[in-house]
């Protein structure tokens, strides 16, 4: 008897995406699988007008997806890695993650221009502070109003003359098949440390299935390196207390059996930053605990020089 999966998702086009693109490398793994994809809208999909910081944070696009995993209304839930907490509560796991997206932000404008090139006075749209500190940084002219909707909305604010410009993540830019539709400059990870687990999908079930038939399948479609890093940039954010508000930036790079750790974090006014970087030998077999650890130590690294007070912790 075949195995039946129903997988829970967002009813936005990106977030369909995000569960299609799981639920064909699931088939492609084993073609007897029967997956449905539930869509079921959340408090954030709801709230389209309010800043997310000042109704709750990311943590409304999960909180339907997880009481449907508590009910066994689903199987397991679908989200963008940055959705979601640093900590997931004790009944829930990230039991795969797929093969990781482009983690890059990149600048949008109807022509192409750099974020440098922007006069002052230039309306940016982002309702991200880390990418709001990041792109004054570069340029302190800019005036930041906060955007929010799906991206195709956001998309569509540069088209019309709302915005002159946005920043969002290009991983949803190509998992919806824009990037031929939008004039844009991929901006330095340098100067831009994207969020933690930005580019990265999670799939996240109840932690009682581990091991069980699901937690099989969905292991076959696991990234050991995705999952490494994404588990030591979640280690880092839990160990430094941020919240989804928190004007932070984590990204953790596998190379060889080299990880490279570096973030950038802002006072909540952004007068103030910090930036700090970090490398760890890994072991090939990409052990979870050893994430935790070095997400941890490097998390030890930056509180040692004032991160919870530039915080206000």
């Amino acid at each position: 008897m075949s195995l039946k999966i129903k997988i829970g998702s967002r009813p936005s086009k990106l977030a369909l995406a995000q569960a299609s693109i799981v639920r064909d490398r699931l088939i492609a793994q084993n073609p007897e699988i029967e997956i449905e994809i539930v869509e079921i809208r959340t408090s954030g999909d709801k709230m389209t007008s309010a800043s997310l910081a000042d109704i709750g944070g990311k943590g409304l696009f999960i909180k339907e997806l997880e009481q449907a995993l508590a009910n066994l209304t689903i199987d397991a839930a679908v989200h963008s890695m940055k959705d979601l907490p640093a900590l997931l509560p004790e009944q829930f796991r990230i039991a795969a993650v797929p093969g990781r997206e482009n983690t890059s932000d990149i600048f949008v404008t109807r022509d192409g221009s750099t974020l440098s090139a922007l006069p002052a006075g230039a309306r940016l749209g982002t309702s991200s502070s880390r990418r709001r500190f990041q792109a004054l940084r570069k340029n302190r002219g800019l005036e930041i109003l906060p955007l929010r909707g799906n991206v195709d909305t956001r998309l569509a604010r540069v088209a019309d003359g709302s915005f002159e410009a946005i920043i969002v993540a290009m991983a949803g830019v190509k998992r919806l098949g824009r990037v031929k539709d939008v004039k844009f400059v991929e901006l330095d990870a340098r100067d831009f440390i994207p969020s933690g687990g930005q580019g990265a999908l999670a799939i996240e079930t109840l932690a009682d299935r581990k091991g069980d038939e699901l937690d099989r399948a969905l292991s076959a479609i696991n990234d050991a390196r995705a999952f490494y890093e994404t588990a030591a940039e979640r280690a880092f954010l839990a160990a430094i207390d941020a919240s989804c508000t928190t004007p932070v930036g984590v990204k953790a790079s596998i190379e060889g059996n080299q990880l490279a750790l570096a973030a950038m974090l802002f006072s909540p006014d952004g007068a103030r930053e910090l930036s700090e970087s970090m490398e760890d030998s890994i072991a090939l077999d990409l052990v979870r605990s050893a994430a935790d650890d070095s997400g941890k130590r490097f998390a030890e690294k930056i509180l040692a020089r004032g991160a919870a007070a530039l915080l206000g912790k």
